[in-house]
C-alpha cells in the first residue's frame, strides 16, 4: 500500500477534528509547559516571537487555530453536506499547521518563519472554499473574511518581530482576539439553543432576532474600535454593551437541568466568562483597573473553558459515542475553570501572589488538557466503534 494509501485510509484522517483537536490538546500543554519554563529560566527563548509576543502567539495562532480547523473542517460538512478536507489533503493541513509552531525553534530565516506561519488561515480559507461559498446558507461566507482577518492580524504581529510596525504585535493580537469572540457569538448562537433543545426534553431556549442583530452590530463594531482607537471610552463601552447583551443572550437560552448535564454545563460556563470577561476588559476605561487587566477571562476562561468542552462534546459525538462526561472529563472541565479563576479573577482580587497565581493556573490548564487527551485521544485515533465513517 502506497503512502498516499494508507493516509486516505488511516481513522485519525477520517475528518477534521481528529487530527487537530489531538494537536490542539498537545499545543496547549506543551506551550505553556514551555512558557512557565521560560519565565523561569530554565528553556531559552525562541528566534522568533520572543517574550509575551510568542506566548500570546501560541495561544491565538496556535492552540486555537488548530481547534478552529478540526471544529469548521467538521461542522461545515454537516452544515452544507459537502464534503471537506480527508486523508492526505488534511494531513497536509495539519503539518503547514505544525511547520508555523516549530519555525521560530529551527534558526530559519525569519521571512521563511513567517510565511510558514501565516499560510496557514488561507490554507484553510482554500480547502473550506467551496462548502462556505457555495453552500445553502449565505451566512457561512463570513469565515472566508474571518479567515483573510486573522492572516491580516498574524502578519501585524510578525511585522513587529522584524522591526517594520511598531506595536504591531499588541494591535494584531487584540484583532485576532476580537476575531475569535466574534466567532465565539457566532457559533453559540447556532449551536447552543440545538444543544440545549437536544439533551434536555422540552426544553424551550429563548431566541431573540433583533437580540442577535444587535449582538453582532455591537461586536463588529468592537473590532473596528479596538483596532483604530483602542483603550478608549468607546471601545470600553461597547465591551461592557456587548459582555451584557451575551448575559441576556444566555438568560434567555437558560434552563436550570443545564447545571446537571456537564456537556452542556461547560459550554454555558465558557459563555458565561465571554460575558464576564467583556464587562471587565471594558471596565478599566471607567475605573481604576489597569487595561487589559482581564484579558485571561476571556482567554483562559471564555476561549478555553469553550473550546475543551467543545472538543470533547465533539469527540464524543462524532466518533458515535453516547453523549456523556466521564469523571476524568468532569476533572477536566473543573480544573479549566479553576485555571480560569486563577489566571483571570485572582490576580484582580489578590495581586501581590500574582507568581502563584500564574503558575498554578499554568498547571490547572495543562492538567485539564492532559486529562482531555487521556480520555479522547483513543477515540480520535482509531475507527467509530459503529463502523460508519468519519
Amino acid at each position: 500500500m502506497t503512502l498516499t494509501a494508507r493516509l486516505n485510509a488511516a481513522p485519525v484522517l477520517a475528518l477534521g477534528f481528529r487530527p487537530f483537536f489531538l494537536a490542539a490538546g498537545l499545543s496547549a500543554i506543551l506551550s505553556v509547559a514551555v512558557w512557565l519554563a521560560i519565565l523561569s529560566g530554565l528553556w531559552p527563548q525562541p528566534g522568533h516571537l520572543a517574550g509575551t509576543a510568542w506566548h500570546a502567539h501560541e495561544m491565538l495562532f496556535g492552540y486555537l487555530a488548530a481547534v478552529i480547523a478540526g471544529f469548521l473542517l467538521t461542522a461545515v460538512r454537516n452544515w452544507t453536506g459537502m464534503p471537506t478536507a480527508t486523508g492526505v489533503r488534511l494531513a497536509a493541513l495539519v503539518g503547514l499547521w505544525l511547520a508555523g509552531r516549530l519555525a521560530p525553534w529551527l534558526g530559519l530565516p525569519p521571512l521563511l518563519v513567517v510565511l510558514l506561519d501565516l499560510a496557514f488561515f488561507p490554507a484553510l480559507a482554500l480547502v473550506l472554499w467551496r462548502p462556505l461559498w457555495c453552500g445553502p446558507n449565505p451566512v457561512n461566507r463570513v469565515f472566508l473574511l474571518v479567515f483573510a482577518g486573522m492572516t491580516a492580524a498574524g502578519a501585524m504581529v510578525h511585522l513587529e518581530a522584524l522591526g517594520l510596525l511598531v506595536g504591531g504585535a499588541v494591535r494584531g493580537h487584540r484583532l485576532m482576539l476580537d476575531l475569535i469572540v466574534l466567532v465565539m457569538l457566532l457559533v453559540s448562537g447556532r449551536v447552543m439553543p440545538f444543544f440545549i433543545k437536544s439533551a434536555l426534553a422540552n426544553a424551550q431556549p429563548r431566541v431573540f432576532p433583533q437580540l442577535e442583530r444587535l449582538v453582532f452590530a455591537v461586536a463588529a463594531g468592537l473590532l473596528i474600535v479596538d483596532f483604530v482607537r483602542p483603550l478608549g471610552p468607546v471601545a470600553g463601552g461597547l465591551a461592557l454593551t456587548l459582555g451584557l447583551l451575551q448575559l441576556a443572550r444566555l438568560i434567555g437560552w437558560h434552563d436550570r437541568r443545564i447545571w446537571t448535564t456537564p456537556m452542556l454545563t461547560v459550554l454555558y460556563a465558557g459563555l458565561l466568562w465571554l460575558a464576564l470577561g467583556l464587562i471587565l476588559d471594558g471596565l478599566p476605561v471607567f475605573t481604576g483597573m489597569t487595561p487589559r487587566a482581564a484579558l485571561h477571562s476571556l482567554t483562559v476562561g471564555a476561549i478555553g473553558v469553550l473550546t475543551l468542552g467543545m472538543m470533547a462534546r465533539v469527540a464524543v459525538g462524532h466518533t458515535g459515542r453516547t453523549m456523556q462526561a466521564v469523571p476524568l472529563t468532569l476533572l477536566a472541565f473543573i480544573l479549566i475553570n479553576l485555571a480560569a479563576v486563577l489566571r483571570g479573577l485572582a490576580p484582580l482580587l489578590a495581586p501581590a501572589g500574582y507568581q502563584i497565581w500564574l503558575t498554578t493556573g499554568g498547571l490547572c490548564w495543562m492538567l485539564a488538557f492532559g486529562l482531555f487527551l487521556w480520555g479522547h485521544a483513543p477515540m480520535l485515533w482509531s475507527t467509530r466503534p459503529d463502523g460508519r465513517p468519519g
